[in-house]
């Protein structure tokens, strides 16, 4: 049966991952990307709307975390 914390962090969309006025729930929200579309997908919106280097930071090491996974 699949993990429905996976499943649901998996459902969250860019706007929603990128939003959270804490940084440690903004945090939170990419280092629970399980895939690197949905990387892209939110330094796409990061890019377009808020342009935070500190994220886009974090959001490459995300990627490069799910690249070593797979």
């Amino acid at each position: 049966m699949p993990n429905q914390e996976s499943e649901n962090a998996s459902t969250l969309t860019p706007e929603q991952r990128l939003t959270p006025a804490s940084f440690d729930v903004l945090r939170a929200c990419i280092v629970t990307i399980p895939d690197v579309e949905t990387v892209r997908e939110c330094v796409a919106y990061e890019n377009a709307h808020q342009n935070r280097e500190p994220i886009l930071h974090l959001l490459a090491q995300q990627a490069a975390k799910v690249r070593d996974e797979s």
